[in-house]
């Protein structure tokens, strides 16, 4: 049966906030105690979602958790109402109490591993939660997603959601942000690669672990002979690449990669020529690590669209970088099927840290598993009104760092989910 890929794309939420909490994420921590827009960050990604509608492609959309995370911080010892957990945290331990505040779910890239039905033991999609045990910040993100993706995915014949694996130093796993699954087509049997680090004494983590990937796999039933492990290049992590997705992407039989993402890209692409014979790898020379990360270039969604062809979807400041939009009319000119470039402005999301493919979950579904979705997900342009018209109403023009400690922000949060979960429900 034919099958599709649909974009879920994480909704900037509320709250939207530069913290400068993720260790190695260079423009996180360069824009750090920066004001936000959180209106504009909402702005920008329903517009991306409204281009990939418009291209063709069937969207769909992931609603942000309450920030500030009150429920969060009771573990750590505090105590009342929600109100005087949150002014305690930020009384007694400021650092927690930001991590509390992170606005880093909107980048749905690490919600999940997701294994295509063709190439798992029972035929379901499985989506196995991710943990992001390597940022405390993140790690507070696993349970609510968990909730989340079986609200999304609520058909246990056609999808299996796991719970994280246990969150521990050796077992980090980060998501789709270091998978990448590589097929004749988005319903034939496919190749998973699973991009790894290890520990090598940088100056920054490498947040996936090759045990949790392996983990993963076992979980989906994938097959041993089509699976692959793929060390990165610890230049790149160090460059601020510690998810793979930002020096590589991958889509049906296409490799669009840095030179320089794997240890040893020869031997991994040799591995993936034998188990995949008609695979194009794309490898873009004259960008180097720092344009690469700062462009984000390859942190594009490549996409196929209804027609056959592929179109790379680019964050705005790839345009503006000269070596990333050389590539990227290099890659268009050559003998490979990516034909087409969108520009999408996700400056907020950029600034934070993510750009256009960090805010999707890619899941791949034939007619019955997309028969099995929410529909309450899935966007037609009147939901994508409805949810422009809650972030005009809800969403804060800006959030300066010290808003983040006020009961009023905190309130207008609250109220901006229960508008949000009434569209999504109505």
């Amino acid at each position: 049966m034919s099958a599709i890929e649909i974009n879920f794309d994480g909704l900037p939420g509320p709250t939207h906030n530069y913290a400068g909490l993720s260790v190695g994420n260079v423009a996180s921590q360069s824009n750090f105690g920066e004001v936000s827009f959180p209106r504009a960050a909402a702005r920008q990604g329903l517009a991306k979602m409204r281009r990939v509608m418009e291209l063709g492609l069937v969207q769909g959309f992931l609603p942000p958790p309450l920030r500030p995370a009150a429920a969060a911080l009771r573990p750590f010892g505090f105590k009342g109402s929600d109100d005087e957990v949150l002014a305690a945290a930020a009384a007694e331990d400021l650092s927690l109490f930001r991590a509390a505040c992170s606005a880093s779910s909107m980048w749905r890239a690490n919600a999940a591993n997701v294994l295509a039905a063709p190439d798992t033991t029972d035929g379901r999609v499985h989506l196995v939660t991710a943990n992001l045990a390597g940022m405390l910040h993140r790690s507070f993100e696993a349970e609510e997603t968990y909730r989340l993706l079986r609200r999304v995915f609520p058909d246990a014949d056609r999808f299996c959601i796991h719970e994280a694996l246990p969150s521990a130093r050796h077992f980090g796993d980060e998501g789709a942000a270091n998978h990448m699954r590589l097929a004749p087509s988005h319903g034939a049997p496919g190749l998973n690669v699973f991009a790894h680090g290890e520990l090598r004494g940088g100056n920054y983590p490498e947040r996936q672990s090759r045990r949790a990937s392996q983990a993963v796999a076992r979980l989906a039933g994938l097959d041993a002979e089509r699976t692959l492990y793929a060390l990165q290049n610890d230049a790149a992590v160090q460059a601020g690449a510690f998810h793979n997705d930002v020096v590589a992407v991958a889509n049906a039989n296409v490799l669009l990669a840095h030179p320089e993402a794997f240890a040893d890209p020869a031997r991994l692409y040799s591995a993936m020529r034998e188990r995949l014979p008609n695979l194009h790898v794309v490898e873009t020379f004259g960008v180097n690590l720092a344009d690469a990360v700062s462009s984000y270039l390859f942190n594009s969604q490549l996409v196929t669209l209804p027609g056959g062809d592929m179109a790379l979807i680019l964050p705005s400041d790839a345009r503006e970088n000269a070596a990333a939009w050389s590539a990227v009319e290099a890659v268009l000119a050559a003998d490979n099927p990516i034909r087409h470039a969108v520009v999408v402005d996700v400056r907020e999301s950029m600034r934070n840290g993510g750009g256009p493919a960090c805010l999707r979950l890619r899941v791949p579904v034939d007619g019955l598993a997309r028969a099995g979705i929410n529909p309450r997900f899935l966007l037609t342009p009147e939901r994508l009104a409805a949810l422009s018209q809650v972030v005009e109403a809800h969403w804060p023009e800006r959030i300066a760092p010290d808003d983040l400690l006020s009961p009023d922000l905190w309130a207008q949060a609250r109220a901006a989910r229960a508008a949000l979960e009434a569209v999504i429900e109505g």
